[in-house]
């Protein structure tokens, strides 16, 4: 489809809502329409072994409108054979040269890319020694021999993998058209001497679960391709491969992916793709197919054996297709199996079904039935069986669940890590159910993978790592992280998850722009993880409390705004990318938290009787439209309406765990406003202190239609007003400051005086210790917050470390121990400990908060705990699954956070040491907050507390 960068942005302009700025830059703007993508050319996170100027005994692919030929064995796997052909398109995108691609020797002396398999090019063998990757797993070798390039591979995945690492050297983005990533245009490609080796992935099975695709994926799917066929799946074969992915379950609801087109299981196979089902879609067939085939109930204690001759149909159909076969049995529709008589009775119900099951993949694939791959998903209620003492034969992949929130439920013990089968994870970037749907767009911030993830890899689990991504359109950069990860987790752990963005940005965008599109794209990701979008609300958060509403709205103004900035800068043929993978998904986000915190105000402000209660219910029905008009761009304006549908996901307005049908918009109320004014005055307190030295405000609002005059006074010297009079229509803000050279020392109180309302100002300007002479932190406000980060001592053993991870959670980042496999400290005795110093006024009684990840207990028979004491005293030992119902359980997964509350005394104003021992592993400590009776309510918890002198 033919690309129209200046139609793209006019689009956009209509509507940018809300930012007044846009329009007025198309003209500055057009000046870029000419503009190339500044070059990129490497496999991510790979070095580089493509130049575009050559070095001596370097390899032409292409030069001086010339292109080497590309040979491939036409008896190599079909898959190979195709994926040599995208070689041949690859390189003219790139070069605008189309190589011949010849299943001919290639002639003496004639620059030649030889592809091959091992097992089935003989040639690759004579040319190269090939014994460093024979018999390894998704291998591959390219190495330049004289007018020779060699790309062999172990197997036919190694092949592809070598061929699509070429393309993506080159400078052909996976997502070239997934995201219309543009290609930068090469007049010559060279490929260094020299030889490069690509070993096996650690994990075996990677990939992606297409699924809750409607209305999105299904609607855009039917529109382009007709539906979920043959003409789809191939777009979604080629994008995992060039991902070095090779496992795909495909969309499931009310499709059936072998029987809507025969060629999708054909081509599947050819192109390298190993299919499996979903966790309750057992022995290769669809749940569809068993609602349209399936005669009498979905039970296997009364309908037997129907439900052994449809497995078996799906078993015979499939064998000659490189597949997992997935076993056990769930209740029709995504559900519990029907009870047969309680836990035990199930229990041996499915351990039948297992074995009735192999024995007719026995029958059918041979008697060797441990040589077919085979996964038993323990996914919610199965995982009881495990519990309960069901098992199944050792050469079965258990395939270990997430919570459907990110959280690994269950990892395997040291026994089970000596399965044959090992084990592997299903996991979620997108989800339907309780305690809401969340589909709409990307909510996972890559150092929550990466944390989750890394136990996984760690406790073994690395047979088969697969991930829910929704419609996959909006999942592209979690998709291509978790990918990665599966493949290389050493060459992405925690302290490169930042370099990972990077280098994602400039593959895609250049390196420019490349820092800043990475903190764009982790930024937006971070604040839909501290609250998804569908699980916002007019309260989520505080409009009264640290100013965390106007905090929320400035993040979000901040991002956009930069996102706008890069959008105008970037040359044209990256304007439509950009878009779909930034700024979209940025700015989309930024309008629904506007409109709740909006919709909160207009509540509020109703109840006060303020006349902008009614402005603010004009700018929720401004921001619902503009969410509609951003939507409808992606839809239909963007590159011609390529992805019309993809958008059509509702977000708004949920009143249970199921999505609304449309969009709704928050309930508004409008009020009477009387002539006559009225000034109110909110709030009537305000404290101040000598370290933070805070700028407060006084919201003077007007309760009528005619303009207020006010006048304000101060009592003392010391405080300082923004203005001492003016006039209020509807709201005005009054700052107040201290001016600390003159306040008085020790606790101080004065007033403000705003027609006959008075404002309590109370000063704290302490001699004891001062901003000058402080060593940590320091009480203010009733409370001492802290990001975890901010230590001033840490404490190693030689068995556990405390690692930081970056942008990691709600705030500022993250502590956790490291390695996540470090035994427990049971008895608890001295142990790797986080220390934080402060200066406390007021001690006593004191409530220590821990914010910490809801990571849950994936180790059997331990909880997740940790100690905290104060000064010498004892560690209080501490289990963050303590209260862990269902209740508990949705509280932090819809706020991604568990608040874990101990109490201590501590005796004496002055210095005190918290200290915040490891336990268990894996505990994730984002946050400290110490109350000493001033906490106030709010979502994401005070500012952190003014500190110095900390490491």
């Amino acid at each position: 489809m033919a690309r129209s960068g200046t139609k793209t942005m006019h689009a956009n302009c209509l509507i940018m809502l809300r930012s007044r700025k846009f329009c007025s830059l198309i003209l500055a703007a057009a000046a870029l329409l000419l503009c190339a993508l500044p070059p990129a050319a490497y496999a991510l996170g790979q070095p580089s072994y493509i130049e575009t100027t050559p070095l001596p005994r370097s390899f032409p692919v292409a030069q001086a409108k010339t292109c080497a030929a590309i040979y491939v064995n036409a008896a190599d796997y079909p898959g190979v054979v195709r994926a040599a052909g995208d070689l041949q398109a690859d390189i003219e995108r790139v070069t605008g040269c189309k190589p011949a691609l010849t299943h001919e020797a290639p002639r003496t002396g004639v620059h030649t890319i030889v592809i091959g398999s091992i097992e089935k090019s003989p040639l690759v063998k004579q040319l190269t020694d090939t014994s460093a990757i024979a018999g390894k797993w998704e291998s591959f070798l390219t190495q330049v021999v004289g007018r020779t390039l060699v790309i062999a591979g172990s197997d036919k995945r190694g092949t592809i993998y070598g061929i699509y690492d070429l393309s993506e050297q080159i400078g052909v983005s996976p997502w070239y058209w997934w995201a219309d990533v543009p290609v930068a245009h090469k007049d010559a490609l060279y490929v260094k001497p020299g030889r490069f080796l690509q070993g096996e992935p650690a994990v075996k099975y990677r990939g992606i679960f297409l699924n809750d695709e409607a209305p999105s994926l299904s609607g855009w799917t039917h529109e382009k391709f007709g539906g979920f066929n043959s003409k789809f799946y191939v777009k979604v074969f080629e994008l995992i491969l060039r991902l070095k992915g090779n496992y795909l379950w495909p969309a499931m609801w009310g499709n059936a992916f072998n029987e809507d087109d025969p060629l999708n299981p054909k081509l599947a196979d050819e192109y390298g793709i190993v299919m499996g089902t979903s966790h309750h879609e057992p022995m290769l067939r669809a749940q569809q197919e068993w609602k349209r085939h399936g005669k009498g109930p979905w039970n296997y204690a009364t309908n037997p054996d129907v439900l052994r001759a449809f497995w078996d149909h799906g078993i015979e159909r499939n064998k000659a297709y490189e597949s997992i076969v997935t076993l056990g049995m769930r209740g029709d529709g995504d559900m519990p199996m029907a009870a047969t008589g309680g836990l035990d009775a199930n229990k041996a119900l499915l351990e039948k079904i297992v074995a009735d099951q192999r024995a007719i993949i026995a029958n059918r694939m041979g008697p060797d039935v441990a040589r077919v791959p085979q996964d038993w998903a323990l996914y919610k209620e199965v995982q009881e069986y495990y519990d309960a003492g069901m098992r199944v034969p050792d050469d079965v992949t258990l395939l270990w669940c997430d919570d459907n929130w990110g959280n690994i439920r269950r990892l395997p013990t040291p026994d089970e890590r000596k399965r044959a089968g090992g084990a592997g994870i299903y996991y979620h970037f997108d989800y339907v159910g309780g305690p809401r749907n969340y589909k709409w767009l990307n909510t996972n911030p890559i150092s929550k993978v990466w944390e989750q993830m890394n136990l996984a890899y760690e406790y073994d689990a690395r047979r088969i790592w697969i991930v829910n991504v929704g419609d996959l359109k909006p999942m592209e950069f979690p998709i291509e992280y978790f990918l990665s990860l599966a493949w290389n987790p050493q060459r992405w752990p925690h302290d490169k998850i930042e370099e990972f963005g990077r280098l994602w940005a400039e593959r895609e965008f250049g390196p420019t722009y490349a820092a800043d599109i990475a903190d764009l794209i982790a930024k937006y990701t971070k604040y839909n993880g501290r609250r998804k979008p569908e699980l916002l609300e007019p309260g989520t958060f505080s409009l009264a409390n640290y100013d965390e509403a106007d905090t929320v709205l400035a993040d979000w103004k901040t991002i956009t705004d930069k996102a706008e900035q890069i959008y105008q800068k970037l040359p044209a043929n990256a304007k439509d990318a950009f878009f779909e993978l930034v700024l979209y998904p940025t700015k989309a986000c930024a309008i629904v938290n506007e409109l709740y915190i909006a919709a909160a105000r207009n509540h509020l402000y109703a109840s006060q009787g303020r006349a902008s209660a009614n402005d603010y219910a004009a700018q929720v029905r401004e921001l619902f439209q503009a969410d509609a008009d951003w939507s409808a761009a992606f839809n239909h304006t963007l590159l011609g309406g390529k992805w019309d549908h993809m958008m059509d996901q509702t977000h708004i307005g949920y009143t249970g765990w199921q999505q609304p049908d449309t969009n709704g918009m928050p309930k508004v109320t409008t009020i009477a406003v009387p002539e006559a004014a009225g000034l109110g005055i909110e709030p009537t307190q305000l404290q101040f202190d000598a370290f933070n030295q805070p700028r407060r405000h006084i919201d003077l609002f007007n309760r009528g239609q005619k303009t207020v005059e006010f006048t304000a006074t101060a009592s003392a010297p010391w405080i300082v007003l923004s203005e001492t009079g003016g006039a209020v229509e509807k709201d005005e803000r009054l700052w107040v400051s201290v001016d600390w050279t003159k306040a008085p020392p020790g606790t101080a109180d004065g007033l403000v005086t705003i027609g006959g309302t008075t404002v309590k100002i109370e000063s704290f300007n302490p001699r004891e210790v001062t901003r000058d002479n402080l060593r940590g932190f320091v009480e203010a406000d009733g409370y001492v917050s802290i990001e975890a980060e901010h230590y001033t001592k840490k404490t190693n053993t030689a068995a556990a470390r405390w690692e930081r991870i970056a942008d990691y959670g709600r705030t500022l980042s993250a502590m956790t121990i490291l390695p996540c496999t470090a035994a427990s400290v049971t008895p608890f005795q001295g142990t790797s400990a986080l220390e934080y110093r402060m200066y406390l006024f007021d001690p006593g009684t004191v409530e220590v908060h821990a914010i910490v990840a809801p990571t849950l207990n994936f180790v059997p028979g331990h909880g997740l705990r940790f100690a905290v004491s104060f000064d010498g005293q004892p560690p209080e030992i501490v289990d963050a699954l303590a209260q862990n119902s269902l209740h508990d359980w949705e509280e932090s997964v819809k706020d991604n956070v568990r608040d874990i509350k101990s109490k201590h005394t501590v005796s004496g104003s002055g210095y005190h040491v918290l200290k915040f021992w490891m336990v268990d592993p894996a505990i994730v400590l984002e946050k400290l907050v110490v109350d000493l009776g001033g906490l106030k309510a709010s979502y994401l918890g005070p500012p952190e507390s003014y500190h110095k002198g900390i490491l």
